[in-house]
């Protein structure tokens, strides 16, 4: 029984850090530079992942750019269809990487990385702590 205190609080005090540092991330000052890079190329790849009991499919959007002579993969990209070929787009540069919107600045800031690695032990505790509980009570049967 202690084990599933000792869990539930530890599934607690990740979601509350989780809530803290989402608000923390809303509300951090992004370091970024807003400008026009130049589309080279831009696909949508389609990966199917099968499992025993379903099949599901998931897009990834390669956009390539040039700004000021480099090339950079652009991040962050919601569809590919907007980024023609040829065509000038807003970027962000932040940390020497081109996002297609301040989101993709604002995941990949410290603060961003910090609160999808709460989110994430908060599920990984929750599901621990689910585990914990169920074993408990099939031992007290």
């Amino acid at each position: 029984m202690k084990k599933v205190w000792i869990c539930g609080v530890l599934t607690v005090l990740c979601i509350v850090a989780a809530v803290f540092l989402r608000i923390s991330m809303s509300n951090a000052e992004l370091d970024y530079e807003e400008v026009k890079a130049m589309v080279l190329s831009s696909a949508t790849q389609q990966t199917t992942v099968s499992t025993r009991y379903s099949e599901s499919s998931m897009s990834t959007h390669k956009i390539r750019v040039m700004y000021e002579g480099k090339e950079y993969d652009l991040k962050n990209a919601h569809n590919s269809y907007s980024y023609r070929e040829g065509s000038m787009v807003t970027a962000y540069l932040s940390n020497g990487k081109l996002y297609a919107n301040e989101e993709g600045v604002r995941n990949a800031s410290p603060a961003g990385i910090a609160y999808f690695a709460a989110l994430f032990g908060s599920i990984g505790m929750f599901i621990i702590t689910m585990v914990v509980m169920t074993k408990a009570g099939n031992k007290r049967k």
